[in-house]
């Protein structure tokens, strides 16, 4: 598809992309973290969103899970599970591309063109199947998160077409997982479009890694 004429705007460090751009390793540990300057410089415009919202609230979602039996987190168990859920979760996404940022205690699997779909398609092939049923596997045993699945892609092409491909690109992640016996009522999708690039659309490098799929993870917790 041929390039759009129109006014590239590229804004680092926006929307829920700022995770996988400003986070910090702890030298000891090695585990990332988003960095509070980031944080906060984004948290106006996102509505708190990277501070542990849902798509959609909790309300709706958490009824629904409380009523297939899904426990809650409390204190510091919130933690563990976390930690326990971000090792099982790179020990399986090893060496297939996906990225694994730890946000405080939330998790987000960035899943890049390269290993999703391919262009113009929100169809999931073989190789991205079998990385989504290692996911899966892990999902249905920590149970105990909320799943966010956010579509995004580059530039190319008008931006209403853009809008559908994300949301059909989350959709297709969703309506997989759940296949693979991840409950649907822990699940929402949306679909950002292009609206939220994590690197330049100038370039196809940059294209590139826009095109992507990110799953966000959000523990629940008691009284939420």
């Amino acid at each position: 598809m041929m390039l759009k004429n129109k006014r590239i705007l590229f804004i680092p460090l926006m929307g829920v992309a700022l995770s996988l751009q400003a986070c910090v390793t702890n030298p000891e540990t090695g585990k990332k973290s988003i960095s509070k300057t980031a944080i906060g410089g984004a948290g106006g415009a996102l509505g708190g969103y990277l501070l542990g919202d849902i798509i959609g609230g909790r309300n709706d979602r958490t009824e629904k899970i409380l009523g297939a039996g899904i426990g809650a987190l409390a204190g510091a168990g919130i933690g563990r599970y976390m930690d326990d859920q971000e090792r099982r979760l790179r020990r399986e996404t090893a060496g297939t591309g996906v990225d694994v940022v730890r946000d405080g205690d939330n998790i987000i699997l960035d899943l890049p063109s390269e290993v999703t779909f391919d262009v113009n398609s929100a169809n999931i092939g073989p190789e991205f199947r079998a990385t989504l049923d290692r996911v899966a596997s892990t999902l249905g045993e920590f149970d105990k998160t909320y799943i966010d699945i956010l579509g995004h892609t580059d530039s190319t092409g008008s931006d209403s077409y853009n809008q559908a491909l994300s949301e059909r690109r989350a959709n297709s992640v969703s309506g997989y997982l759940n296949t693979r016996g991840v409950n649907s009522a822990r699940i929402a999708t949306r679909g950002f479009g292009e609206s939220q690039p994590k690197a330049s659309n100038i370039t196809e490098e940059g294209r590139a890694s826009n095109r992507r799929v990110e799953i966000r993870l959000v523990p629940i917790t008691e009284g939420a």
